[in-house]
């Protein structure tokens, strides 16, 4: 089920709020009210893959049992055997659903074999909630969380749908309270609407518009069509803007959500593209995955606190994860090599130029580099990635640009620019501005205003909705 559907909009969600807040609390206890979101959540995720909720369910119910034991047997000297193997575990169904075909394809390369492949549909959201049990474990056996022996409690952490399938990537130590202890208001709830439509404006109107012109552009490209500079540029710009607003606007949905419920889940972007630097984009973008990588892989490495060639060693062990993370395919190895290279680059050669350089040049450069990295992630395989970086730098192409090309950056360009403005920090300052200047009369304007754009917005995306077609999320895929 999409959170981006009728079914979701006008049937899921106003009947699991509505149950939700007429189910009582005695003694204030969640009981009953976590029992409804762990149910909900296996409805929300058997709706669209009624088998792989199982797997699922098995992975939570391993990360409880193994936080049993590694909470009992604390001061055993086979902890750390124990901790490894509850890891290895979790990690073990990761590997088989996502990475089975990706092994057994190059080891068949690599040795000639004809290993044939399983085909396995990739369970959807598994990459997020492994992670998320997997923080659970680490931080339980760092002490830093306590163990949750409530089966129920730990399950609707892993199964919660409101952030279930594409993150953020929630940690346990983040809601651990929350959990079990949660206060509800009118005006939290809402907020939470407030941000959830907000971000399925994101995704409907602007993502899905993105990502059709990314589609057209690719193919133009690669079927022999019309292949000039400006298709590939109108493919970077296609999907650079697709991606943000597509999770990004996941994001704020789930973020919405939680705050319906009484969560409160941690911001995942903070307008990436305004940065100046790779180093400050990865600080933006993907926030809580970055964070998860940063503390639980890099930290765990040592760091920087290592001889040099080590540290660089780390950085490219960090995202070369990261990268395959993403997907199984080399294609995303290296997308994540070549952020680690200019990460080791800012590091080490960059960092001071960058920040000598007037602002607007360092953010062109920021621009390029990720514009670029959209290439190797968004391309199925090498041939892909040739063909569009040698059209790019004008090798066998059709020139800078043609007919079909110049059409559809006429067609496009309105949605480019309120794209390109979304994406940045200027709406939130103009709004800012407008409050400083008008004061309380602005401020009463606003009151009104608001929730007509939210429900301007509500209405023009069901009609998309209405009379569109299945248009999953990005991250699905990972």
């Amino acid at each position: 089920m999409l959170f981006s559907s009728v079914t979701f909009l006008y049937w899921f969600l106003p009947l699991v709020v509505a149950l939700y807040f007429i189910i009582p609390r005695p003694g204030g206890s969640l009981l009953w009210r976590n029992l409804l979101l762990f149910l909900a959540s296996i409805f929300f995720y058997a709706w669209g893959e009624p088998l792989y909720v199982f797997i699922m369910l098995a992975q939570a119910v391993v990360g409880w049992m193994a936080g049993l034991l590694i909470d009992r047997w604390r001061d055993k000297p086979y902890i750390r055997a124990v901790f490894v193997i509850s890891l290895l575990l979790e990690l073990s169904f990761l590997l088989f659903f996502k990475y089975s075909d990706f092994f057994i394809t190059n080891l068949n390369s690599l040795i000639h074999s004809q290993f044939a492949l399983l085909a396995l549909a990739l369970p959807l959201g598994i990459s997020f909630y492994t992670f998320q049990i997997l923080s659970y474990l680490i931080d339980l056996y760092r002490g830093k969380v306590q163990v949750q022996k409530n089966l129920l409690v730990f399950a609707t952490y892993v199964t919660l749908f409101a952030q279930l399938v594409a993150g953020p990537i929630v940690r346990y130590a983040m809601i651990e309270e929350q959990l079990t202890k949660r206060t509800h208001s009118l005006a939290v709830f809402v907020k939470g609407i407030r941000r959830f439509t907000i971000g399925l404006g994101k995704k409907v109107l602007l993502a899905n518009t993105f990502g059709q012109l990314t589609v057209l552009a690719k193919a133009e490209v690669l079927t022999g069509g019309e292949q000039s500079i400006l298709f590939v540029i109108l493919f970077l710009i296609g999907f650079s803007l697709q991606v943000y607003f597509d999770f990004s606007g996941y994001s704020d949905m789930a973020i919405g959500l939680g705050l319906m419920f009484g969560f409160n889940f941690p911001e995942n972007f903070n307008y990436p593209y305004v940065s100046k630097s790779i180093t400050e984009f990865w600080r933006r973008w993907h926030m809580t995955m970055s964070y998860w990588f940063r503390d639980y892989v890099y930290i765990a490495l040592g760091g920087n606190r290592v001889s040099k060639p080590r540290h660089l060693l780390n950085i490219l062990i960090v995202w070369m994860a990261t990268g395959f993370w993403h997907g199984a395919g080399w294609n995303f190895i290296f997308w994540g090599l070549y952020m680690a290279l200019f990460l080791i680059l800012e590091k080490y050669l960059l960092s001071r130029l960058l920040e000598r350089l007037p602002g607007f040049i360092s953010h062109i450069y920021l621009l390029v580099v990720v514009m670029l990295s959209w290439i190797l992630f968004e391309s199925s395989d090498l041939g892909q990635i040739q063909v569009l970086f040698t059209t790019l730098i004008g090798l066998g192409t059709a020139g800078l640009s043609g007919i079909g090309s110049l059409y559809y950056l006429q067609s496009y360009l309105p949605l480019i620019v309120i794209g390109a403005i979304g994406s940045t920090l200027l709406p939130v300052r103009a709004l800012a501005w407008f409050e400083k200047k008008t004061g309380q009369a602005g401020q009463r304007a606003l009151m009104v205003l608001e929730p007509l754009f939210v429900l301007t917005i509500l209405i023009v995306v069901t009609a998309f909705l209405v009379d569109g077609s299945f248009n999953p999320f990005i991250y699905f895929r990972f």
